[in-house]
């Protein structure tokens, strides 16, 4: 038997989607995380299959200049760990732009806009590493 793909939900803001249902009925463990701080130290024992985090531009704040986003370092470590995971982001309409630059340096396997429809997030968990 195949043993369960890992999911890591980095959860920072009330708005990121509570899908724990949609993780169970696709085979999914899911590791929830709230910060990119707790999903970097998780990856010294556990490398996901899948994550799911939300993108925040850096604006004006101590990543300005050198990194795009919140998800910059800890997808810079994933890649030393765990080349293949799939990276779904999710990220508002008014930031939407500044994903293509976080795309440039670490390929996303799949970009959503909000509001975040299940059936969309469930076709991209159900289709295997293919984009």
């Amino acid at each position: 038997m195949l043993s369960k793909q890992i999911l890591f939900s980095i959860i920072e803001t009330p708005r990121h989607p509570r899908l724990e249902d949609l993780y169970a009925r696709c085979g999914i463990q899911n590791i929830k995380l709230p910060s990119i701080r707790k999903a970097n130290a998780k990856l010294k024992s556990t490398l996901p299959d899948i994550v799911m985090a939300e993108f925040i531009y850096a604006y004006g704040s101590n990543y300005s200049g050198v990194h795009i986003s919140n998800l910059d370092v800890f997808l810079v470590t994933l890649l030393k760990y765990q080349a293949n995971t799939r990276v779904i982001v999710i990220v508002d309409k008014s930031e939407r732009e500044f994903v293509d630059k976080l795309n440039d340096i670490y390929p996303i396997h799949a970009i959503f806009q909000y509001p975040v429809h299940e059936a969309e997030i469930e076709k991209i968990l159900l289709s295997g590493s293919d984009k």
